[in-house]
């Protein structure tokens, strides 16, 4: 199995940031392309440095990637759901055979059962390969 197009959601939490350096070590390994992507609802100054810190990460392992930012994000009751789905339309639309996204447990089992995991929606659907960064 290939993996020709590996495509990272971060968050601007550190554990999506862990993420993006490992994306970085896969896409290098096969020869692959790198999307990483900031989905979220507005473009705002924490959003431009979010993908500015990412910037950095991928200048410093010297790697080519498409960086980008989504504002199609529409928050409802369980915003994990919400962003798993347009982490899906996003693999689709761009053609990754591969997602790697960081994972954090919620605090407790009320606030995990309220916003769910976006990780969770993506693994659930099987539609594409998904590496959990914890």
């Amino acid at each position: 199995m290939t993996t020709d197009r590996v495509l990272v959601p971060i968050d601007g939490s550190d554990v999506s940031y862990r993420a993006l350096s490992y994306a970085v070590d896969l896409a290098a390994a096969f020869d692959a392309t790198l999307d990483v992507v900031h989905i979220t609802t507005d473009r705002t100054q924490a959003a431009e440095a979010v993908l500015d810190r990412a910037r950095r990460i991928l200048e410093a392992a010297d790697v080519e990637a498409s960086l980008s930012l989504s504002t199609d994000l529409d928050l409802d009751f369980r915003p994990a759901d919400r962003l798993g789905e347009d982490v899906l339309d996003l693999v689709a639309e761009r053609g990754a055979d591969h997602v790697v996204m960081g994972h954090a447990e919620p605090p407790g089992p009320v606030e995990r059962a309220l916003l769910g995991s976006a990780a969770e929606t993506v693994l659930r659907s099987e539609r594409v390969r998904l590496t959990v960064v914890p």
